[in-house]
């Protein structure tokens, strides 16, 4: 395939730059309005809250309530959007066809599968790849074991980053400027597990012995009767692009049997991927 491109885009005219309008979103000739008000909508969404209110949905992106009744309206009309007998509403199936597709395109999905699978078989454990988006960790592919507690959790989840242990992976490869724009005290907030942190300063020192060690563990910090460990993967720069993890019910796996045995296979599993990715 050509690298250059079979579309001819009109050059830009002078002037058209025009100021960000108010979220970081730039008005040149080429932003379409409308477009980007139905995204928004749908970004709005997420497995802790699955549905809301056509009120809400105004409030939380700033749009009058008629815009906003018309954009999702037309998304519901499209098919990525429906409408409860409530009056809230969901994501449609439609929405799933867009993230699957997406995902089967990413090299790192398609590169790393094989390896998840034999970690799968090794540990007889439920097997994520997760990457940062924001202050979450996105799930790109699980592989479950049906004895684990988290049964809501899915391919296009988000968890907080900071009580999961591919989210501290993660985490723990970002600069302290980085991470004190990215975490809020939002993102300590919401449900957790006993053992969870509650702010940037108790999780600084974590997040370093992280770095140092090469892996990260979360110990009831998510839920009650989790555990995980996780390695990270690299990409061609080196750079640490993606997290893996292996999740155990803490009533059948100790912390130690975890670190002592499953660790290192999960260790291994990062290493054999990122070699995929062309990580020197």
């Amino acid at each position: 395939m050509s690298t250059e491109s079979e579309v001819c885009v009109p050059p830009r005219k002078q002037g058209t730059q025009g100021p960000a309008d108010g979220q970081g979103r730039s008005n040149d000739g080429y932003h379409v309005g409308a477009l980007a008000k139905g995204l928004r909508l749908l970004e709005l969404f997420s497995e802790q809250r699955p549905s809301m209110k056509l009120t809400d949905m105004a409030a939380e992106t700033g749009l009058p309530l008629p815009t906003a009744f018309r954009m999702a309206a037309t998304l519901a009309s499209e098919g990525f959007l429906e409408q409860l007998p409530d009056g809230a509403y969901r994501p449609a199936p439609k929405v799933l066809t867009l993230g699957f597709s997406a995902l089967r395109s990413l090299d790192l999905v398609q590169l790393a599968a094989a390896p998840l699978h034999r970690l799968v078989e090794a540990t007889g454990q439920t097997v994520n790849l997760g990457v940062l988006s924001g202050d979450q960790v996105l799930y790109l592919v699980r592989l479950r074991n049906n004895d684990l507690v988290t049964a809501n959790i899915q391919v296009g989840s988000r968890l907080p980053a900071v009580r999961t242990s591919m989210g501290k992976l993660l985490l723990a490869h970002l600069d302290a400027g980085e991470l004190d724009k990215l975490l809020t005290e939002a993102s300590f907030g919401g449900a957790a597990g006993p053992n969870a942190v509650r702010s940037l300063d108790e999780l600084r020192p974590a997040l370093a012995e992280t770095r140092e060690r090469g892996w990260a563990v979360q110990d009831e910090e998510l839920a009650y009767g989790l555990r995980s460990v996780a390695g990270p993967v690299r990409g061609a720069s080196g750079a640490v692009v993606a997290a893996v993890n292996v999740a155990v019910p803490a009533t059948q796996v100790s912390t130690s049997e975890l670190l002592d045995e499953v660790r290192p296979l999960v260790q291994e599993t990062c290493a054999e991927i990122s070699r995929l990715l062309g990580a020197p």
